[in-house]
């Protein structure tokens, strides 16, 4: 007896052929179980740091509302860790955040699908999400950039992701940092008193520095500075907001022996007292999910 097949003919045939580049273009989707994110770390429970590296990585970020559904057996769902379900959608383009060539108004795209405690899949019909993706090598065939690339659609996360990515395409946007260049710390004339820069490594070339100030009686302050010049009205940058961001998610943990290299041994250890109140004041990335 012949079965009739539920998968239209057209989709069918993209399935077979979005799936078998699939892991090859996205050797993350390749990785074993031990990658695989926890529950914290699932969407809609990404932290601002998260949400930043999504956007900065993606060069189509859209709207949808998912139309249809397919789950994936067999070859077409190989390298897929415990706990997920490779899935095959088909989803309607509802907004545009991102994305300079345009979109089709429908797209298709693979979704590994965290299980729940029972072992089924999140209701996604009809659900609406933000995708973080790249253009597929067919029209109307999306990739997301990664297996937690896909959000549950809120118009505060929308808001949120809008302002990120105003941010980061800003022609002043925070460069990318890449670690520490020198430090200098010049002592004052009193006990207690001496001043630390810092210069960055940036990925654009653009100067950014650390200044760090010490007075008798008084907490430490420091500034970040972009630029050449050292503005004394700078200020440390507020949490949530890329500079932080650039900041705390790409500085070491402590001054490396290169910085301070040319400093005399107490000028070395100031610096790095100096550094230590900065990496404090940052507090910790956010990041919830893994790198790379």
């Amino acid at each position: 007896m012949k079965t009739k097949s539920t998968i239209p003919f057209a989709s069918a045939l993209m399935l077979c052929l979005i799936s078998a580049s699939y892991t090859a273009d996205f050797p993350a989707f390749a990785q074993s179980s031990a990658m695989v994110p926890q529950p914290s770390q699932m969407p809609g429970a990404l932290s601002y740091s998260d949400i930043v590296d999504l956007a900065d990585a993606a060069p189509l970020v859209v709207n949808v509302r998912i139309r249809n559904i397919i789950a994936l057996k067999g070859e077409q769902a190989a390298n897929v860790p415990a706990g997920y379900k490779r899935l095959f959608l088909e989803a309607d383009v509802t907004g545009l955040i991102r994305g300079e060539g345009g979109i089709s108004p429908s797209v298709t795209y693979l979704f590994d699908a965290p299980l729940d405690s029972r072992g089924k899949i999140p209701k996604l019909k009809k659900a609406e999400r933000i995708l973080f993706a790249r253009a597929g090598s067919r029209p109307g065939e999306i990739q997301l950039i990664a297996r937690d690339a896909q959000l549950p659609y809120t118009p505060a996360a929308e808001q949120q992701i809008k302002s990120i990515l105003s941010g980061l395409l800003a022609p002043d946007a925070p460069p990318r940092i890449l670690g520490l260049g020198d430090a200098f710390h010049v002592a004052g004339t009193i006990a207690g008193e001496g001043e630390t820069q810092i210069f960055l490594r940036t990925a654009n070339g653009d100067p950014v520095s650390l200044s760090i100030l010490r007075r008798p009686g008084q907490a430490a302050r420091w500034a970040v500075a972009l630029g050449e010049i050292v503005d004394e009205a700078a200020r440390p940058p507020e949490p949530g907001t890329l500079l932080w961001y650039r900041l705390a998610c790409a500085l070491p943990t402590s001054l490396p022996a290169r910085s301070v290299r040319t400093l005399p041994v107490a000028d070395a250890e100031a610096a790095r007292a100096d550094y230590r109140v900065v990496v404090d004041a940052l507090g910790p990335c956010g990041r919830t999910r893994p790198q790379g």
